[in-house]
């Protein structure tokens, strides 16, 4: 390899001088010959004719330039190096996330399918009971082990009647009401109209339930034990609270949904149960343990293939009815939890379910507006209310009969109440509450002197038959249920995670 005398480095078109015999980089001897016209290495003059080309087999290489020759060199080298290792574990954290990306999907699937296993299995495990409950209510033995499939047809038109001894039971019990209905006032001490104007926010229980999800759905107050009610909430979860003493005396937890509806089955003789229907489609009755001094699950109902819409207590106290967004609805004893009677499916879903007070009716709301009435006995409907013609369909999700079984309290629309007269089939009245007004709750009070309404915009009491507004509880915000407590002394509300209750001013 060849030096360029004058640079020190390998030439790229290499020429010897005639006169010194030294190598230069042709284009630094030109510059120099031009400028000094000698030889630089012997001093003899020297011209470009004296110039002798090198050809070299093969060329030389171009060589590298020496660049780490200096510190700002190799500070600059050092920088491209760390440009290079940044830039790569960026490309590498951006690798990894795309990888956890991918496995957290495949874990969310896993779970997925595992959920959807499990439902099946509890499908199958409630068909297979309520296969048994058929079965044994129609006579017929189980066919086939309980570890085999079982098809499951559609026998909705060979359901059983109503047990004839519980058509007799109920005949008594109607007979024995409605007897008396004419008859029947308020006691002396029941509270007044003039009474219920000056009712007042007395006392709130506040932060009921969990804060998420927030929320009371529905509420009860018990006959026997007035400071003592029951909440159902969004939470999932049910509430006895004993408002005497300010404490929570039980948490019930069962459903894997939020609770649609609570209520208390008080009966002389028989002991209190707790009753609770959700969007988790089944019933669950609590009873006391006297051994661990709690309340307990007795038994779940697991009838309905959609939520439930409504849950009510017969008047003998006894039977238990169901009503579900499956367009059937059930009665169950409750001394043995067992099955009475499952409708055939209606033409409409049920979105609101009450009993009449005789124990011969059922009323059933639907989100067409149409409100069945049913008779208890048959299973079939006596009458369907139709709503007034042109009005515009919305979901009726809440009912009430008048306690001496002559009226029936009902939406009319989304923001008015109409007063049904079940003699004449026909509206009697209608309460307009505002556009802005949303219903959650229509409510007879015990007397059937005064009516309430619940909603967005807070609680309203009315008087029956001369329809005037009486009290109007706005403290809370939208009020979600509301209940008459005894004599009417009391008007209890659920609004956000608080029970609020309003009564006479002190």
């Amino acid at each position: 390899m060849f030096f360029c005398a004058l640079s020190g480095e390998p030439p790229q078109e290499p020429v010897v001088s005639v006169k010194s015999g030294k190598v230069y980089e042709r284009r630094l001897i030109l510059k120099y010959i031009t400028e000094n016209g000698t030889d630089p290495i012997s001093g003899d003059k020297l011209e470009e004719s004296d110039l002798v080309a090198i050809k070299a087999s093969p060329e030389t290489a171009t060589p590298r330039p020496p660049n780490l020759t200096s510190i700002p060199a190799l500070l600059n080298a050092l920088q491209n190096e760390w440009d290079a290792l940044v830039l790569e574990c960026f490309a590498l954290k951006q690798q990894n996330n795309s990888v956890r990306q991918e496995l957290s999907y495949a874990l969310y699937n896993q779970d997925a399918a595992q959920r959807v296993v499990a439902r099946l299995i509890r499908e199958r495990d409630a068909a297979r009971e309520a296969l048994g409950n058929v079965q044994a209510t129609m006579g017929i033995a189980p066919s086939g082990t309980a570890a085999e499939d079982v098809d499951m047809n559609d026998d909705s038109g060979m359901l059983p009647a109503m047990p004839e001894d519980l058509v007799a039971q109920i005949d008594e019990t109607h007979a024995a009401l409605s007897s008396t209905r004419k008859k029947r006032k308020p006691p002396p001490e029941y509270v007044t109209a003039a009474e219920v104007k000056t009712f007042a926010a007395k006392h709130t229980i506040p932060s009921l339930h969990s804060a998420s999800p927030a929320g009371i759905t529905s509420l009860a107050v018990s006959s026997t034990n007035p400071s003592q009610f029951l909440t159902g909430g969004n939470d999932k979860i049910v509430q006895l609270y004993d408002r005497s003493t300010d404490k929570v005396l039980a948490t019930l937890k069962g459903h894997s949904k939020k609770i649609n509806h609570v209520a208390f089955r008080e009966n002389d003789g028989d002991a209190t149960l707790l009753l609770s229907g959700g969007a988790d489609k089944i019933a669950k009755v609590w009873s006391h343990d006297s051994a661990s001094g709690e309340y307990i699950p007795k038994a779940t109902i697991r009838t309905h293939k959609s939520e439930i819409t409504g849950l009510a207590v017969h008047p003998r106290s006894n039977i238990l009815g169901l009503a579900s967004a499956d367009k059937t609805y059930s009665l169950h004893d409750l001394s043995t939890v067992a099955q009475l009677f499952h409708s055939a499916p209606s033409d409409d879903v049920f979105s609101a379910f009450e009993i009449h007070p005789d124990g011969t009716l059922l009323g059933l709301g639907t989100p067409t507006s149409k409100i069945y009435i049913y008779d208890i006995r048959t299973g079939t409907a006596a009458t369907t209310l139709e709503p007034p013609a042109g009005a515009a369909p919305f979901t009726l999700n809440t009912l009430s009969f008048s306690e001496n079984g002559y009226h029936l309290l009902a939406p009319n629309s989304l923001s008015s109440v109409a007063i049904w007269d079940l003699r004449k089939r026909k509206i009697t009245h209608t309460i307009d509450l505002g556009d802005s007004f949303r219903i959650n709750k229509v409510v007879y009070d015990p007397s059937a002197q005064f009516l309430g309404v619940a909603g967005s915009q807070g609680g309203r009491v009315f008087a029956h038959k001369t329809w005037e507004e009486l009290a109007r509880f706005e403290e809370g915000g939208e009020v979600t249920d509301l209940v008459f407590a005894s004599q009417g002394k009391e008007v209890w509300g659920a609004t956000g995670r608080e029970v609020r209750i309003w009564g006479p001013a002190a």
